[in-house]
């Protein structure tokens, strides 16, 4: 794993530590643990896959599904990192 530079150099987590151990655990088939690793992983990955997905079909108003996955993705970031 790579480590955390922001823990390294400052002593504080940053928004997004936990991600790699939380792919980890995905990949390892254990959901639960994932999403108490870092709980904004399937918002993220629900983007990515809409993204990805929207690469090769065009919708109407896809724009507005992007942002509001945006939007959720970054609020799930803030509000675990807050409590964390």
């Amino acid at each position: 794993m790579l480590p955390c530079l922001s823990k390294r150099l400052f002593g504080v987590d940053c928004i997004g530590c936990g991600m790699q151990r939380s792919v980890v655990l995905l990949l390892k088939g254990e959901f639960m643990a994932a999403f108490y690793m870092y709980p904004a992983i399937y918002p993220l990955l629900t983007l990515l896959v809409f993204i990805s997905f929207n690469f090769f079909v065009q919708f109407k108003n896809d724009w507005v599904i992007k942002m509001s996955l945006m939007i959720i993705t970054a609020l799930t970031m803030i509000v675990s990192y807050i409590i964390k």
